[in-house]
């Protein structure tokens, strides 16, 4: 009964998964077959994993038979949808950050609070960049004009300071009613899109920036999904390739299996601290022109989970590579803010396109992402973010332009979080000093835990982790036994899934396998964030230390 209820969309856990699966085997042991088979399949977020895998609600039950079954016992008849029926392509789509070992970590948390004895007394979450979840405290400046434009009254306030004023009453001078709860022009409120321009063209030494060529987003993700929308066409061979990095972000794997395009992997080289290959970049892309149109090329930068900053020099090929393939290019650089080396520096694509030449400059079709959820602001719940679309053909923008009205606008909320990323005090400002006091004290803080978990990663025997160059998280590489390899095995599980899955059970931390972000077969690791206070890092790095040490003794 509970995994009958779990199959028509309520929360199905692995246990109840297991007795309705059970149930299932059992009534076809008994004959009851009314259709021609019954096919009984798992999706999970990690490929391969199977019906004992993820120890918890860490599966999805997906079976058209079971749901044929349930149809002929008149119990679910009257569904117009049906897990058999809805769109495949959403079926396909995994998403390893918020995936089984997410959904089991809850669980462990419910278990907690119901008094359960456990070695541990709180789940940590290394799973996801969320900053302020992770305990960053908020930027004041940017908290104050959302505050002031969200609730004008507070303009009468002495605790608000001239500039936090200034900033929101220009915001709201531009919203219908001088109200942010009003809609937005599509693409985002006219001030803050110069706003955007003017930032940009201030970080690439004058390089200039349109305003008509930014678009304000839902976050960084609104607009590669965009993008990527206007990109996917045809069929069969002709069929939309997208070239992404592995690892990469699982939202590109995701919204290319939403899309039903083909993802095009390219592997980033780990023993050369995830540097792209240009050779690489070729191979691939040749493989897959047999069986597809390849037509866009999507960079991580900084790396997102890997962690390095690609040089002038490698963006240069890489731009150089676009030019000749005659293939659009996506820059995610939702990290620029986040450099953590001394030895690294953030270029942009658009400041590199243009100092190649014309020849390239008048040429490469680019969309360059940003997001107020990362650098130092962290504020991943307000949604906002920008895209700069560069050499993009005029009749295709204008599509852009329709595809965005039809979600009406990005949360106004958001825009203005964006609008203080890139319009901040200045000097000479009431604001400035504290302003930037606390923007150079949480990139300091997230240079030195990057060290703190490059250090200690690189201490464990059978771990390594490559240099820890920029953005939010640690990536280290695992060696897992061949003992642990076949007791995943029967589990239905990945190695590293049955790793972290074993790591959560047993010290209650929560990481995402490297198979959920892709990696070269053979190959085995998991992403955490470096987000965490200090205290609390310096335990988990402990704690993991401990736990891989008794794993490599367990299953020698």
């Amino acid at each position: 009964e509970r995994g009958r209820r779990g199959v028509e969309g309520k929360e199905l856990t692995a246990a109840a998964a297991a007795m309705y699966a059970a149930g299932v085997r059992g009534a076809v042991d008994c004959g009851i077959r009314r259709r021609a088979a019954l096919r009984l399949g798992w999706r999970l977020t990690d490929r391969g994993a199977g019906p004992a895998g993820a120890w918890g609600s860490a599966a999805s039950l997906i079976t058209e038979g079971a749901a044929s079954l349930l149809r002929d016992n008149g119990r679910s008849g009257d569904k117009v949808l049906t897990i058999g029926n809805m769109n495949p392509q959403v079926r396909a789509v995994e998403y390893a950050v918020r995936g089984p070992i997410v959904i089991k970590a809850a669980e462990i948390e419910k278990e907690l609070q119901q008094g359960s004895q456990k070695p541990f007394t709180e789940v940590i979450r290394a799973n996801i960049g969320d900053a302020h979840a992770m305990g960053q405290q908020p930027i004041t400046f940017l908290r104050q004009v959302v505050a002031l434009c969200t609730y004008p009254e507070l303009f009468e306030s002495p605790q608000f300071p001239a500039d936090a004023k200034e900033r929101a009453q220009r915001i709201l001078l531009d919203c219908g009613g001088q109200s942010l709860g009003s809609y937005s022009a599509s693409q985002g409120l006219d001030c803050i899109r110069r706003d955007v321009a003017k930032y940009v063209e201030t970080r690439d030494g004058g390089i200039p920036a349109d305003p008509d060529n930014i678009y304000i987003t839902t976050g960084a993700s609104d607009g590669i999904t965009t993008i990527m929308k206007l990109l996917v066409s045809g069929e069969g061979r002709m069929r939309t390739g997208l070239m992404i990095p592995i690892p990469q972000y699982p939202l590109y794997s995701a919204a290319i299996a939403d899309l039903n395009a083909v993802q095009i992997n390219y592997y980033l080289d780990e023993d050369n601290g995830w540097a792209l290959d240009k050779n690489e970049l070729k191979r691939n892309l040749n493989m897959a022109r047999e069986y597809c149109n390849p037509k866009a090329l999507c960079i991580i930068n900084p790396g997102n989970p890997t962690g390095q900053v690609q040089s002038r020099q490698c963006i240069e090929d890489v731009i150089t590579f676009a030019y000749e393939e005659k293939l659009f290019l996506l820059a995610d650089e939702v990290y620029q803010e986040n450099i953590h080396s001394k030895d690294c520096k953030f270029h942009s694509f658009k400041k590199v396109l243009h100092e190649m030449g014309p020849e390239y400059s008048n040429t490469v079709e680019l969309v360059s992402f940003n997001s107020t959820s990362k650098g130092y602001t962290g504020e991943c719940g307000l949604r906002g973010g920008y895209m700069e679309v560069f050499n993009m053909d005029p009749e295709v923008q204008a599509q852009l332009e329709k595809l965005l009205s039809v979600r009406l606008c990005s949360p106004v909320p958001g825009q203005v979080a964006m609008d203080v990323v890139v319009n901040p005090p200045k000097p000479g400002e009431e604001s400035y000093e504290m302003f930037t006091s606390e923007k150079m004290r949480v990139l300091h803080n997230l240079a030195e835990k990057a060290k703190l978990s490059e250090e200690v990663l690189n201490t464990i025997p059978g771990m390594r982790c490559n240099h820890l160059q920029g953005a939010m998280y640690a990536f280290p590489r695992i060696f897992i036994p061949s003992k642990a390899i076949k007791e995943a095995e029967t589990h239905g599980m990945a190695p590293d899934m049955f790793y972290c899955m074993r790591l959560l059970e047993e010290t209650g931390i929560c990481v995402v396998p490297g198979s959920g972000f892709g990696q070269k077969e053979g190959t085995y690791h998991f992403r955490m964030t470096i987000l965490l206070p200090v205290e609390k890092l310096k335990v988990l790095l402990q704690n993991i230390k401990e736990f891989h040490t008794k794993f490599l003794e367990k299953h020698a």
